[in-house]
């Protein structure tokens, strides 16, 4: 398959998990019959994001009920869904965790976020998501009849070499369900998500929660799909949104063909350990 169509739900996320379910159900449902193959939900679409709620909201994979929902809508609707993030219990440990469902409901990957979010924005932003969460192990690349995905969470973005390392494990679409907030998102979100873009030569598909002024963390929103040229193709905006994309992978050939990047590498100067979940 040399395209297919990319949806993102930008959705708001409430105090109230069921809510956020049946709001998830609700957009997933309108972005299937709209002929997405594939749909995207943002980081911590269940919960909000705030430590006093991640022990309360945490689920183990694949078996609670928002993993069991999605399975079942990505059944339903004969697609790919990846189910943005959610805090993963798994012994005495809760991990910021992203999972993603086949067309036959099967969990075919997850990601829990590797570099976790210890920071003090000079008294405008504060937040130590190390102090409820612990950090995964792995990098995440995995295979679909869409293409092969990479596969990251929020501050992940922000380390280039896991793009790269990505990349050369042969992802073409990379997908980072996310909440920046307002002091880095105006300045940082869509820079970033285009950076790595272009210098990978990638499709880059960043889903965040709608903006909510009142309450505790403000997501800046603005869910893109970025295309290897770092073409903003569809960008949501603050509200309550679903964006579309076509994702066309003779673009990243084409691209990489004219622009030879990875190519011209000086792999005898400098290179990357090969990474592999093996």
């Amino acid at each position: 398959m040399n395209t297919f169509k990319l949806a993102i739900c930008q959705i708001h996320v409430t105090k109230d998990k069921q809510q956020n379910l049946d709001t998830a159900r609700e957009y997933i449902g309108t972005a299937a019959n709209q002929g997405a193959a594939m749909i995207v939900l943002p980081e911590m679409f269940n919960c909000p994001l705030s430590h006093k709620y991640f022990a309360s909201f945490a689920e183990t994979l694949p078996n609670g009920p928002t993993a069991i929902m999605l399975s079942e809508l990505a059944k339903k609707h004969n697609i790919y869904i990846a189910g943005g993030s959610i805090p993963e219990k798994d012994g005495n440990n809760i991990y910021n965790t992203s999972p993603v469902f086949a067309p036959d409901g099967n969990l075919i990957a997850k990601h829990r976020k590797l570099h976790l979010f210890d920071a003090d924005l000079a008294g405008r932003q504060s937040f130590q998501e190390s102090k409820t969460i612990a950090p995964g192990q792995h990098i995440t690349v995995f295979d679909t009849k869409l293409c092969r995905i990479g596969l990251c969470i929020c501050y992940d973005v922000r380390f280039p070499e896991l793009f790269r390392i990505m990349t050369l494990n042969g992802a073409e679409l990379i997908i980072i369900p996310a909440a920046f907030n307002m002091t880095t998102g105006p300045v940082h979100w869509q820079m970033i998500l285009q950076t790595r873009a272009v210098d990978n030569q990638v499709y880059i598909a960043g889903s965040a929660p709608s903006r909510v002024e009142t309450g505790g963390y403000v997501s800046y929103g603005h869910s893109m799909i970025i295309d290897p040229w770092g073409e903003v193709l569809a960008d949501a905006g603050t509200g309550e949104n679903i964006i579309y994309a076509k994702i066309n992978l003779q673009r990243i050939k084409t691209i990489r063909q004219q622009l030879p990047l990875l190519k011209h590498r000086r792999t005898d100067l400098y290179f990357l350990k090969e990474y592999s979940d093996k």
